[in-house]
């Protein structure tokens, strides 16, 4: 064969292959966004941030954090959904984006329709907690005293519909019990009605109160997860407690606009589960009290649509008004 047409040959045969790979090959060409719908200095934002540093390090790309906090969650994931469908706009997800299914009478997105799920970062831990001097020494106590006297346990809680709150509407339903939920604006409120007496125990993001059990303010009484938390070993289960099959985590995870190819997908699966194997990464996040989880796109997206089954019903049975 001539060297011309050698060379002809080759140039179709790649011109027929430049499709199919082309696009995962060049990516990513320009900085990746991650929408972070919450504010800067949270779980989920530092989350965040420490596989953003990590992942533009292996992508050699610079992958910054922008935080659109607003109607729960809904800014967020609006500008991811409407997003070009090319790997470089990241939806921070989280359980707070199955919750909001429920929640909402309408949505400017389906989130398992218009986001493909790329993985899950990691889960942390809720608690249950009261104030150092409270009465109830165990998780078995307040359960009791509960029991014993239906709708006179107060346990504050922030905003109605938060993760915190519909997971203590579901600790009614799961323990058989009744008691006053008591919503307030934010956490620190909640501590302050905590440690002030104005509740007897709260429900709250165990990683932020970690420094107040560490000062001695408040004590835990139990987490909500299906294993004791890493950070607080002698601390209980509420399934230990007493109520069986009781698993209630936070979780974070990543997703891109539904129609991202599945190359790009499967790019950004293979580096982040990468970042979450690091040791150092995996030392930030438990610092956090955060467990790393990764996983594969298809896991993602059966624990999205599972959350999103659970927290539906559980706002039907709590008749939470829908916003």
């Amino acid at each position: 064969m001539h060297s011309r047409a050698r060379r002809n040959l080759l140039a179709g045969a790649a011109a027929v292959l430049l499709p199919a790979w082309a696009p995962a090959q060049a990516y990513p060409t320009r900085p990746i966004r991650i929408i972070v719908p919450f504010g800067p200095g949270g779980i989920a934002d530092l989350v965040a941030r420490t596989v953003a540093q990590k992942l533009g390090e292996q992508l050699r790309q610079s992958v910054v954090v922008e935080n659109k906090p607003g109607a729960g969650g809904v800014v967020a994931g609006d500008l991811v959904a409407k997003a070009e469908p090319d790997g470089h706009v990241l939806l921070l997800m989280s359980n707070g984006t199955a919750v909001s299914a429920g929640l909402f009478q309408s949505l400017p997105f389906d989130a398992q329709k218009d986001f493909a799920p790329v993985v899950t970062l990691g889960v942390f831990d809720i608690a249950v907690l009261t104030a150092v001097d409270s009465r109830f020494r165990n998780m078995k106590d307040l359960l009791a005293h509960a029991r014993a006297n239906p709708g006179k346990l107060n346990l504050g809680t922030v905003n109605v519909g938060s993760t915190q709150h519909l997971s203590a509407e579901l600790l009614k339903t799961s323990a058989g019990i009744d008691f006053q939920i008591v919503p307030f604006n934010g956490s620190p409120a909640v501590l302050t009605a905590l440690r002030g007496g104005q509740i007897d125990a709260a429900v709250e993001i165990l990683g932020p109160m970690l420094p107040q059990i560490a000062a001695r303010a408040v004590q835990p009484l139990a987490v909500m997860g299906a294993r004791r938390a890493p950070a607080l070993p002698e601390v209980p289960t509420l399934a230990e407690s007493g109520v069986q099959g009781f698993d209630v985590a936070s979780w974070n995870a990543l997703a891109a606009p539904a129609r991202t190819p599945p190359a790009v997908i499967a790019t950004l699966n293979r580096e982040v589960n990468k970042v979450l194997a690091d040791p150092g990464i995996r030392k930030q996040f438990i610092d956090l009290n955060v467990t790393p989880r990764g996983g594969s796109p298809e896991q993602l997206g059966e624990l999205l649509a599972a959350e999103t089954r659970r927290w539906a019903d559980v706002i039907t049975r709590a008749r939470v008004p829908r916003q």
